[in-house]
């Protein structure tokens, strides 16, 4: 089970998929010990879907053993110059959200200084209130426009005087697998992190809560802290926000992360934002 760590609330085993047993473990096929050929189930204990964040670490450099015995810089890739225009792109309009006993992470929807972010992370805000740290440090107060529980998405509002740079969104039907993204937010309350993965699949089926969800499957981990945040394409569009990961025994990211997709995060903020301004 995922340890709560007050940043981007993990919320348990119920965050299950639909190909799991209801405890949300899996299974495997693992060789019988008598030795006969035979095979038998077992389950793989401990793995569950929870919501918390997405951020992708990466090993950079170290030191290899050469043929020769002398020690070798171990070269990384190189970073496509696309994700790094895109990072710097996005960075600006990325925010901490700030609530009683954890955080989350949050992007500019418009020039009316809209905010998208997870639900779980509002549903924790104790009367309401709602703290947001802009790329530069400031922290304002945010109102709460309207949330949405279903669908794990809520929108806040921050004064003009934030000038959060609006994010591009992905057009319909544009995401594809394979393609490059990165996962912009505050793990464990690191702002501005930026992280690299790819898309893995397209209307992966997950249960959120009691709801079911089709979401954009991702390489990039998902932390405590990364929830509500976006992801983006090389060209720098939302493709998603950040929602959950599959984990085992509670023990981080395993290269499973979930994200909500934007087609379906703007119908449900156009929503909003039509009833609360």
């Amino acid at each position: 089970m995922a340890v709560q760590t007050g940043l981007g609330e993990p919320r348990g085993p119920w965050f299950i998929s639909p190909h799991l047993h209801p405890d949300g473990t899996g299974r495997r096929e693992v060789p019988d010990s008598g030795g006969g050929g035979g095979w038998r189930r077992t389950l793989l204990t401990g793995l569950t879907l929870v919501a918390v964040s997405t951020a992708s670490g990466g090993l950079a450099g170290g030191w290899v053993a050469g043929q020769g015995g002398e020690p070798k810089a171990a070269t990384a890739a190189p970073v496509p110059a696309e994700l790094v225009t895109a990072a710097g792109r996005t960075v600006p309009g990325v925010v901490s959200v700030l609530v009683d006993g954890g955080s989350g992470s949050g992007f500019a929807l418009d020039d009316q200084q809209h905010v998208i972010t997870n639900d779980h992370i509002i549903a924790r805000a104790r009367a309401r209130s709602v703290t947001v740290e802009t790329p530069g440090g400031r922290r304002l107060p945010a109102e709460v426009v309207g949330r949405e529980p279903g669908s794990d998405i809520a929108v806040l509002r921050v004064p003009p005087s934030a000038a959060l740079t609006p994010l591009p969104l992905a057009k319909p039907g544009s995401t594809k697998v394979g393609e490059p993204v990165l996962a912009v937010g505050s793990p464990l309350g690191l702002p501005g992190t930026v992280t690299a993965g790819i898309i893995s699949a397209l209307d992966r089926q997950v249960r959120l809560g009691n709801n079911r969800h089709s979401a954009v499957q991702t390489d990039a981990s998902i932390n405590p802290g990364n929830s509500g945040g976006p992801l983006v394409n090389a060209r720098g569009e939302v493709v998603g926000v950040n929602t959950a990961i599959a984990t085992i025994d509670g023990n981080g990211s395993i290269g499973i992360g979930f994200a909500i997709p934007i087609e379906q995060v703007q119908q449900v903020a156009d929503t909003i934002i039509g009833k609360g301004g």
